[in-house]
Parts: structure tokens; sequence; C-alpha cells
């Protein structure tokens, strides 16, 4: 079977339309969630009627995923254990894939059905945690734990844990602020159903809920664009282990920056002894957790791997020059060498400035040809995530619409809450770091009810409070189970290794 110019088994192929449809599907459910926030606040402000709200909505989160960066897919990609980053094609990255996707949609699923504003960013990162563990315990040698990256996991819980706070005082001071400065009193009273609000009101919350369903789709609309490119390089490597767009241009600057560090590696690695697969072992195990001291072996294996790259590419005009064989290895260590000085960047192994610019300019150059979208991806997941918007949508927006608090949701409130979350989402973008829309705005609602004095129901709050924190340790458990269980079946059933 060919596809993208590639031939295929039938089991491969079969693997790869699950894990798509899998993918996918986890990005349907999440417009169910984190899009339909979005338009909570038009639709009780009476600002617009749900069936446009929800395709507005669905269109700008296309144009979010279109536009956007590709920087917190891998933040989620990084995540993952190195190993079974570099060997997805395994049946070990097959159980990854199917189990961190199947433990994130049965948990989306169900605080859905609840009428629960799940965060869907908890649930892939917790499910992630869970293979990363269970990974940890079935592959021999493994040291209980050292599967998951807990210094990436602990930048992404932050992003997760800091922005509903800042969703709920923030959306609550400038709702006090409005008050102070626009004494309109139409403003923060409940929407007249029979008139609507004013036209000006009616422009800011349209403009307010286009801004977070865009800057929703740029940042959350990411988070199963890295698995699928992930999923399309272990089983297709020939077509997408590599950027295919990459010129000449593009080959020949990896070559040279690679050789203006090479002089800095070779002063670090005394022993020039370290190749071959010795020397993928020791950057891999310098990507765990545990390793933080580079060794004189580590650096001999960066020293080595860069000329390795150089020499390989040298030459080229693009990577189809390079047989399918060496196109995967060239990702893997492409990967391996960028991630490794990432890692000694950041614990300030390297310190002087100039060595720091030519080693960022060579990660730059490395990360575009392996942590690339390409565009169909890109139009899938935006179509999946807005499809989710229209048909999944009400059953959050009651919640964050009627039982947050114990009055109707005023223009006011709604343009604030729904400013602080496009600001939040934004700037997380920005940044490469993946946030809650769910979090961030029913968390903003809160806060300007709180601010309003207009009364909280306890009992939502409660429950929604039950599920965050239940999130993480039921997707970790659900992540583990899964993926211990999908390794199993295609190791015996299948017999995919």
């Amino acid at each position: 079977m060919h596809l993208f110019g590639e031939s295929i088994t039938l089991v491969s192929a079969i693997f790869l339309v699950l894990a798509l449809l899998l993918a996918l599907g986890f990005e349907f459910v999440n417009g169910f969630h984190d899009t339909a926030n979005a338009v909570a606040t038009v639709i009780y402000t009476h600002s617009l009627p749900p069936n446009i709200a929800v395709a507005l909505s669905g269109c700008l989160n296309l144009l979010g995923v279109l536009l956007s960066s590709g920087a917190v897919a891998y933040s989620i990609v990084s995540l993952l254990p190195v190993e079974l980053v570099l060997n997805v094609g395994s049946g070990a990255g097959f159980a990854m894939v199917f189990a961190l996707l199947l433990a994130a949609i049965i948990w989306n699923l169900g605080t859905w059905w609840l009428g629960l504003p799940a965060s869907s960013s908890h649930t892939l990162v917790g499910s992630i945690m869970g293979v990363g563990l269970a990974n940890s315990l079935v592959t021999p040698g493994h040291v209980f734990g050292e599967g998951v990256n807990w210094s990436k996991a602990s930048e992404v819980f932050q992003g997760l844990l800091i922005s509903p706070l800042i969703g709920f005082f923030a959306a609550g001071a400038l709702l006090l602020l409005f008050k102070l400065v626009i004494r309109i009193p139409a403003l923060y009273q409940a929407p007249d159903p029979v008139k609507g609000p004013p036209l000006w009101i009616r422009l800011l919350l349209i403009c307010t809920c286009s801004g977070v369903s865009f800057f929703h789709g740029s940042n959350d609309g990411q988070k199963g664009m890295g698995l699928i490119v992930l999923i399309l390089v272990g089983i297709m490597p020939a077509a997408f282990a590599l950027n295919p767009s990459a010129g000449p241009q593009d080959l020949s600057a990896i070559v040279e920056q690679a050789k203006t560090i090479q002089p800095f590696l070779d002063t670090k690695a005394p022993l020039m002894q370290v190749s071959g697969e010795d020397a993928i072992d020791e950057l891999s195990n310098y990507m765990k957790p545990a390793a933080t001291v580079p060794s004189d072996r580590l650096w001999d294996a960066l020293a080595g791997k860069n000329k390795e790259i150089a020499g390989e590419l040298a030459g080229k005009n693009s990577f189809h020059d390079l047989t399918p064989d060496q196109r995967r290895n060239v990702r893997r260590d492409l990967y391996l060498e960028s991630e490794t000085l990432g890692k000694l960047v950041k614990k300030k192994e390297i310190t002087d400035p100039a060595d720091l610019a030519a080693i960022k300019k060579l990660t730059t150059s490395f990360n575009a040809e392996t942590k690339y979208i390409p565009t169909w991806v890109k139009v899938a997941v935006a179509l999946a995530l807005g499809l989710g918007t229209m048909i999944g949508w009400k059953r959050i927006v009651v919640t964050v619409g009627e039982k947050i608090g114990k009055e109707h949701l005023t223009y006011a409130q709604g343009a604030s809450a729904e400013i602080v979350a496009m600001a939040c989402i934004g700037v997380a973008d920005n940044y490469g770091v993946p946030v809650s829309t769910t979090h961030v705005l029913s968390s903003g609602v809160a806060g300007t009810m709180a601010a309003n004095r207009s009364g909280l129901q306890m009992g939502t709050l409660r429950n929604l409070l039950l599920a965050w924190v239940l999130t993480l340790p039921v997707c970790v458990v659900l992540g583990a189970a899964l993926f211990s269980g999908s390794f199993y079946i295609l190791l015996h059933v299948f017999g995919v290794k």
C-alpha cells in the first residue's frame, strides 16, 4: 500500500488510521469543553444566537490553529519519555499514543456528560505522566518515575495552576475597574432578553468571544498536532521524519552552524571515543530527569554526533537525497543534540555568550526540521476542534452561564472574564506554555461574581474543584493501565515489538 509516496503494510495502515482517529477524536472532544467556554458569555448576554456564536467560535478556532507556531505542540511532546519519542514506531510507541489519547478522551467525555468544565490540558498531561510511569515499570533497567520529564512537567503545572488564579482575581479587578470608569447602569444589569444589548456592548462581547476562540485554537488546538506528527513519523518516516519543505539553504545552514560550534564541543570532549549506538545511549540517558551533571562521555557523544550530522547533510539539496533509514537516523540525531544542548544551557553548563548564541542558532535550525507541523494536520485538527464546539457546546455553556453565580451574568461580567481569558491564553501561547481555557474562563466568571457580590453557587464550585483535583490522578491511572494493556496486546497479539 502506497501513502504519501511511501509503501506501508496493511497492519501499519490500520494503526495509522486508528491513531489519527484517536488524535482527532481528542480534539473533537476538546471542542466540547474548552471552546464552549468561549461562547458562554455571548450566548447568556444575548449578544449572539447560539448557532451563530458556535459557528463564529469554530471559524476563529480554525484560524487560530492555522496560524499557530507549534511551540505548545512540542511542549506537550517533550513531556513524553525520550525513548518512546525516538522509537514511536515500536510497539511501546504505539501503545503510548493509544493509551494517552484514550485516557484523555474517556475523562473528557465523562466530565462533559456531567456538565463539568474540565481541563483538556490537565487531562493530557496526566495521561502522559501515567504512560511515563508505566513505561519505567515495564522497561528493563529503568528506575520507577524516570520515564517522566519532571522538569518540563513542573513548568506545565505552574501554568495550569497559576492561570485559574489569574483568571479569578484579574477578571474581578477588571470588573471593578469598569464600574469605576464606565458609569453606564445597563452594563451591570442582567440582559434584557427582548431588547438585547446595546450595539457597542454587543460588539465588545463578540470581539472578546472571537479573541478567546482564536487564542484557544492557537494554544489548545496544538496539543493534538504534535502527537499526530509523532504518529506519522513512527509509521511513515520516509515522508515525515524531517521537514519535507526544507531546501538547500536550510541544510547548508545546519552544516555551517554545526561546524561553527564543533571547536567548542571538541574542547569539552577529551576522550573522542564515544560514537554510534554508545553516543545515542549517552545522549538519551542525559535526557532523563535524574541526569544532571554532564560527563566526559556525554561531551564526547555530543561532539561526535554534531560532526556526523554535518557530514551526513553536507552537499545535500533536500532531505529527499537521504534514504528512509538515513532520514529516521538524522531526525533522531537532530532531536537528541538539540534537546541535550537545551538542557546543558538550562543547567548553566554553557555560559560564554558567543557559545550560547551559536548554540541557540543551531538548535533553532534543528527544531525547524524536526518540530514542524504540516498544514494539512493543522486543518484536520482545526476542523475537529470546530466541529466539537458546534456539536457539544451546550452542557458546558449552561454550567458557565447559569450555575457558577447566583445571579444572571451581566454584560460587564462577561466582557471582563473574556478579556482576561483572551490575554492570559495569548501570553501563554507566545511563550509556548499550555494553559486551560476552561480553568481561566470559568474562574474568571467566578471572580466577577465574587467582585460583584452576586453570590456563588458553592455546589457547582465544589464539583468543579473536585473535577479539577481528580483530573490528574485519574488520568495518570488511566494512562498507565491503558499503556500496559495496549503494550501487552501489541506485543503478544500483533507481534509488534
